[in-house]
């Protein structure tokens, strides 16, 4: 059975986490986004906005995370030599990590790069031989320590915690 783990009892604290991941393209390709020849547009930019919309819509992706109120959202993409990479720096003062934000920012980047140069990586079948998203990883993940008088398990997070049962 599925459910939502229950975080109320934890204190809120300074969270961040940071992922990466990338998308192999052809050389055509990425010369066509290096020069601006890209049909839809600037595909960095676009890009850049995908992975800072799906970083702050990640509970509606994942159904079993929480709804975490963030405080930042930074994604980056860089040209590489076969593709583009994507980070994203997520942040977050509450009661559960920001890494599954920060995974879904970096998938949303990359999905949009896809989406914005698909006519350039098909082949004569539709297919796709070259285009590969890859890599997708959590690369750092932090936790700050909470503030005083704000801790986990106190007189009013059971009182709490009873009522809510």
């Amino acid at each position: 059975m599925a459910r939502m783990v229950y975080i109320g009892g934890k204190p809120s604290v300074e969270r961040r986490a940071l992922a990466s991941g990338r998308i192999i393209l052809k050389r055509e390709t990425l010369d066509a986004i290096r020069k601006g020849d890209i049909k839809k547009g600037d595909v960095l930019q676009a890009a850049q906005l995908a992975g800072i919309q799906a970083a702050k819509r990640c509970p509606d992706i994942v159904p079993l995370c929480h709804p975490v109120p963030l405080t930042s959202v930074d994604v980056s993409l860089e040209h590489e030599d076969d593709g583009i990479r994507a980070s994203c720096d997520v942040r977050a003062d509450y009661r559960t990590g920001v890494e599954m934000e920060a995974l879904c920012g970096v998938a949303g980047a990359l999905l949009c790069v896809w989406d914005m140069v698909k006519y350039i990586e098909k082949d004569a079948t539709g297919n796709y031989p070259s285009a590969a998203i890859t890599d997708i990883r959590v690369l750092s993940k932090e936790k700050g320590e909470p503030a005083p008088g704000k801790r986990a398990g106190g007189k009013m997070a059971a009182s709490r915690k009873s009522k809510m049962r």
